[in-house]
């Protein structure tokens, strides 16, 4: 009696080789999306939180009226650019998927419409309201 447990165990190699490249073969696209769409989400919550910050010391400085003066410091990832209208605050992030998505906040108070681009890394912002002044200002120091 010939022993063919040799050829049977090649056999099983075999098999689970080639199905394991099948597996992965199907499995890497599929990870690849799935940790760019986090990513994203990461990006679009890191921006809406500096946003909520920025909206926060335009409250805090329009409630406390004339003469006021907060500054917020904000570390970003990357250069992004925050645009600043009469009652909204919103940032254009640019999504892995070369899409753009919108993201805003909103606040009552009286600054002009400006823009502010904010770069990697350290950022601080300076919301006052100056004395005898009838707006608000916004700028980055």
């Amino acid at each position: 009696m010939m022993d063919n447990r040799g050829q049977v165990s090649f056999e099983y190699l075999m098999i689970f080789s080639i199905s394991l490249i099948i597996l992965i073969a199907f499995t890497l696209p599929l990870a690849e999306t799935s940790i760019k769409n986090t990513m994203d989400v990461s990006d679009s919550l890191d921006v809406k939180y500096d946003l909520s910050k920025l909206a926060n010391a335009v409250k805090t400085v329009y409630g406390q009226g004339q003469g006021s003066k907060q500054q917020v410091i904000l570390h970003e990832t990357k250069n992004i650019k925050v645009n600043i209208a009469s009652n909204q605050i919103s940032c254009s992030l640019k999504l892995k998927d070369k899409q753009k998505k919108v993201i805003k906040e909103s606040y009552k108070s009286n600054l002009k419409k400006t823009s502010i681009t904010l770069t990697k890394g350290e950022n601080i912002i300076t919301i006052e309201w100056p004395v005898d002044s009838k707006n608000m200002v916004i700028y980055r120091t």
